[in-house]
């Protein structure tokens, strides 16, 4: 059974890569949402398996909404995407309840093997 994603980002153009990661493979893609206020809403929504999350996006960065979502449903599977340099906020991901990092640029084999990692 396929596990359902919700892709954050602020840019089309990375939740249209991210989207491309996930083609083809035992991963579905369940929505988008360009900032954290939406995430919050498509996550009660949705109820996805693994939540992309970007972290610097308007209207509520990607650790608040990574908070809001670990306390709606602790346990949930959150992976941040961020850019180079921002190694500081990865780690306030991390404790927010995020269980994984990807650095932007990336591979499609790398994302997969990261994600992969978290549904044994």
């Amino acid at each position: 059974m396929s596990k359902r994603v919700l892709i954050v980002d602020d840019s089309v153009f990375m939740r249209n890569m991210i989207r491309d990661v996930f083609n083809g493979t035992d991963f579905e893609v369940a929505g988008e949402a360009a900032n954290g206020v939406e995430a919050i809403e498509r996550f009660r929504q949705l109820s996805p398996d693994l939540v992309t999350m970007d972290i610097v996006m308007p209207h509520k960065n990607g650790i608040e909404a990574t908070r809001e979502i670990c306390t709606l449903k602790p346990g949930a599977v959150v992976v941040m995407c961020s850019a180079m340099g921002q190694e500081s906020l990865v780690m306030e991901a991390i404790n927010a309840g995020a269980k994984d990092f990807i650095t932007k640029p990336f591979r499609s084999d790398e994302v997969l093997k990261i994600v992969r990692a978290l549904f044994p």
